[in-house]
């Protein structure tokens, strides 16, 4: 009974998939979305909120940990399909430098807005709205944000790895190349570039881990290990209990809906929607994509069970703004265990299984410098960007806003600025070229808000 389990859980028989195969696929997975494992607290760990709180690496990668293990888990047992969960990139720069670096929300009120927003999802994929929403942004816009996150995501890692400073002189500038810090990154950057040229599936994550073994070599030779902000440093410990989750000290399940009063409802609903944008378009091209990728799709297109994976995708991104570590999304590397042959919804429980183990590896979040994470940052925008080739750039109706999400998003350190100045000037251009049947209702009130919001800042 016990050795037919699997089959009987997963339909290993119908999807044509083995026991190994699938386990041997979780492992793939797995390896290539580690390296979130260590960004997430680098980039949710690097900004103080109003109150001069931070949230604590160490807390946020067993936080990170858990969350991206029970949902793949969740995602295998109900879907049925080789997709694991994260927090998504892009979207956990969005809650860091918008919602607490420029609007001013304190952590926890920050995370609250990701749980409205994961909660608004959830309902939108239950009656259905979800795919409507899809359909009133045109394809130009969605493939711009994507790739525009990417540019978002490559500017912040340029400036951990420290390439990239503002002067007195000018907005931007290239830094200092003789630090210490900025040597270790520029290695570590050819390093794991060199790794992905040679299509290496764990390319991001070795990378990650030989800069931080060059940072902390070079920290005690170089700088008698007075660099890298406390960071770089032998480890004392490898495994600990996870944190962040229980005790005095913990921010599992903090809520503070004191964002609204701060923010007025109006700009707490537009950063509700901003971040609900992202999301949407985030999960969408990514199912489509992976659906592709493992000859899921049926002849019109469409992903068999799709609201089921919606479903989970949406308790996903409430269950990051539950958990504070951001809203958790189907990761697109998923697709490297379905190279490995995974096709069945237990290659995701094995994943989600490595994901919970390494939840008592949280002493290492303290370990890794912002130089070493810094280039897995670059590369995932550069991955982002191939999303570009698909705008029809000649068509200026289609192009021009394209453009500008693209040059608003990096530029203003926001991806909200990004999204909303491509949605005006797409409405705005269909308006004024009288094709008003190309306009769907919708993306007029998007438009109509982001008026209000570039109007009336924060």
């Amino acid at each position: 009974m016990i050795k037919h389990l699997p089959n009987h859980l997963f339909r290993l028989t119908d999807r044509e998939a083995t026991l190994s195969g699938e386990i041997r696929a979780g492992f793939a997975t797995f390896m290539v979305m580690a390296y979130i494992i260590f960004v997430n607290p680098s980039i949710l760990g690097g900004v103080v909120d109003s109150t001069n709180a931070v949230l604590h690496p160490s807390a946020i990668l067993s936080l990170t940990c858990l969350a991206a293990g029970v949902l793949t888990i969740i995602m295998g047992l109900y879907a049925n399909y080789p997709f694991a969960l994260a927090p998504g990139m892009g979207l956990n720069a969005l809650v860091a430098f918008q919602l607490v670096g420029q609007m001013g929300l304190t952590w926890v009120q920050a995370m609250t807005v990701v749980f409205i927003e994961g909660v608004i999802i959830l309902v939108l994929v239950l009656t259905h709205f979800r795919e409507a929403m899809m359909d009133a942004i045109p394809m130009s816009l969605k493939k711009s944000i994507g790739a525009g996150i990417g540019l978002f995501l490559a500017m912040i890692g340029g400036v951990n790895g420290g390439i990239i400073v503002n002067t007195t002189g000018t907005p931007l500038a290239l830094g200092d190349l003789t630090q210490l810090s900025v040597i270790t990154f520029l290695i570590g950057l050819l390093l794991t570039v060199w790794l992905l040229s040679r299509r290496i599936k764990s390319a991001l994550l070795l990378g990650i881990g030989a800069t931080t073994v060059l940072a902390i070599i070079l920290n005690l030779i170089v700088a008698d290990g007075t660099a890298f902000n406390g960071a770089a440093q032998i480890p004392t410990e490898f495994i600990g209990l996870p944190q962040g989750i229980f005790g005095a000290d913990a921010i599992f399940g903090r809520l503070d809906l004191g964002l609204f009063a701060k923010l007025g409802l109006l700009s707490a609903a537009l950063a509700v929607f901003s971040l609900l944008l992202t999301d949407f378009f985030d999960t969408m091209g990514t199912v489509v994509g992976l659906g592709e990728e493992g000859k899921f799709l049926a002849k019109d297109g469409k992903l068999p069970g799709i609201n089921r994976v919606l479903l989970v995708d949406s308790v996903g991104a409430a269950f990051g703004g539950f958990a504070n570590v951001s809203s958790n999304t189907t990761y697109i590397e998923s697709a490297a265990g379905i190279a490995e042959g995974g096709r069945t919804g237990l290659t995701a429980v094995v994943t989600g299984i490595l994901f919970l183990l390494c939840m008592f590896f949280s002493p290492l979040a303290n370990i890794i410098p912002p130089a070493a994470t810094a280039p897995a940052l670059i590369l995932v925008g550069f991955l982002m960007m191939s999303t570009l080739r698909d705008i029809p750039w000649k068509n200026y109706e289609e192009g021009i806003p394209a453009f500008l999400t693209l040059f608003f998003m990096p530029l203003t350190y926001s991806i909200t600025n990004g999204i909303g100045a491509g949605i005006i000037a797409y409405t705005a251009l269909k308006l004024l070229s009288g094709k008003f049947q190309e306009i769907h209702w919708l993306l007029i009130v998007a438009s109509v808000a982001f008026i209000v919001y570039f109007a009336f800042p924060i």
